[in-house]
């Protein structure tokens, strides 16, 4: 996790007001390291997935760090490209697309996997003889809430393993050649054990076809939220894993095979944290409510996976002491704008900056205008320990911006 002074972030807050995301260039690259060097004796790429946090100047450190990039829209391309990445460095992973979007991709010569058989045959009808990946429903999923589990028999992602026959027909009626297989189970995950059983059944479904270019086990890796979560055992993964895959190339026809995984969150989350400011304390009833401009346009997290951030006060003339049960909310017009409930801090006035923790995977991503309110600026601290603006606060200008 990220740390810098209180001092320091009263100070950013006060240059570039609040609310203000913050990355930490260090814990960036530290975690791409991690990533990278997950396995070493096999031939492995990691592909970022840049919906965690699609900023450029934070792609072009990730690609800086030797690491691939994972897209699920035409935009995320486009972003992409503008980062540095190229063609055979990015691999679209998308579901549901109209044919456009996929001709997106097919024209610029980037890898596609599809997660359907209705997408497969699209394919097929749009790229007749082209080559093409597929991405397979694991049979069970993991995650830390329903909204995040990604295979099983309650998602949409995927074509169950069952329907391999059907994979083979619609590749022989378009004459397809199929290069690639990947599944994704969930996301947070923190313990290997269930990370590699699905790896063992992506194995398996591998052996059903000849050539594979590459196998993709998909991300998910979570980072710790609380001081209790544990770390993933990377080394004890990287093991698991090592020893699955030895084994598989003893029998498979291609050993060249590119071994692949797609983490997200695992990469930015633990750069970035996010600055706001208290506007308002009141008491509802029992309920004492910091009342701050953090609302869930900003980070939208909490709200819609009761998701846990911890949070700290930024030490200064505006904190009084005397530490009990406070909820943190925000200024968005809906009683689910909760922040923090019922977290041990201090009193505080109006003016304190409030910090949340472990927000540089699916903050600012997830942002909107709602309430027509204006998404926060982005700071990047760099390992030379100056900061920079790397993207500005919103305007209303920028409200109106498609209007015609």
């Amino acid at each position: 996790m990220m740390w810098i002074s209180d001092e320091r972030i009263i100070r950013l807050a006060k240059e570039y007001g609040t609310p203000l995301y913050v990355y930490d260039e260090k814990t960036l690259r530290r975690s791409c390291r991690d990533m990278h060097d997950l396995l070493p004796n096999k031939n492995f790429r990691v592909s970022y997935s840049a919906k965690a946090n699609s900023n450029v100047e934070i792609m072009k450190i990730i690609r800086d760090e030797d690491i691939d990039v994972d897209a699920m829209s035409p935009g995320e391309i486009y972003l992409q490209q503008l980062a540095g990445f190229t063609s055979e460095q990015i691999f679209f992973i998308p579901n549901n697309v109209s044919v456009d979007e996929m001709r997106c991709a097919i024209d610029r010569d980037i890898m596609v996997s599809v997660d359907s058989l209705s997408q497969l045959g699209m394919y097929g009808r749009i790229n007749p003889g082209g080559s093409i990946a597929v991405r397979f429903n694991s049979s069970n999923g993991l995650g830390h809430h329903d909204k995040v589990v990604t295979a099983g028999k309650k998602t949409k992602f995927g074509i169950p393993i069952t329907q391999v026959g059907e994979v083979k027909s619609l590749l022989e009626k378009y004459g397809l050649k199929i290069v690639g297989i990947n599944q994704h189970l969930g996301s947070f995950v923190l313990t290997k054990e269930p990370y590699l059983d699905g790896a063992k059944e992506l194995l398996e479904v591998s052996k059903q076809f000849s050539g594979l270019s590459v196998i993709d086990f998909g991300g998910g890796f979570g980072v710790p939220y609380k001081e209790n979560d544990q770390r993933l055992d990377l080394a004890g993964l990287s093991l698991g894993l090592d020893e699955m895959l030895t084994e598989f190339l003893r029998e498979y026809d291609n050993k060249s095979v590119m071994f692949r995984i797609e983490p997200g969150r695992y990469i930015p989350a633990e750069c970035g944290i996010l600055l706001g400011t208290v506007h308002s304390v009141k008491t509802n009833h029992d309920m004492e409510y910091i009342g701050t401009d953090i609302g869930f346009n900003v980070l939208m997290r909490p709200v819609l996976y009761d998701s846990y951030h911890a949070i700290h006060i930024a030490q200064s003339s505006n904190t009084v002491g005397q530490i009990k049960p406070r909820t943190v909310v925000g200024n968005i017009c809906e009683s689910g704008d909760i922040i923090a409930k019922g977290r041990e801090l201090p009193q505080v006035n109006e003016g304190a900056i409030v910090v949340v923790q472990t927000v540089g995977a699916y903050g600012f991503s997830m942002s909107s205008n709602y309430n027509c309110r204006l998404r926060p600026a982005e700071v990047l601290i760099s390992t030379d320990g100056t900061h920079r603006l790397i993207r500005r606060r919103e305007t209303f200008e920028d409200l109106i911006g498609t209007f015609l």
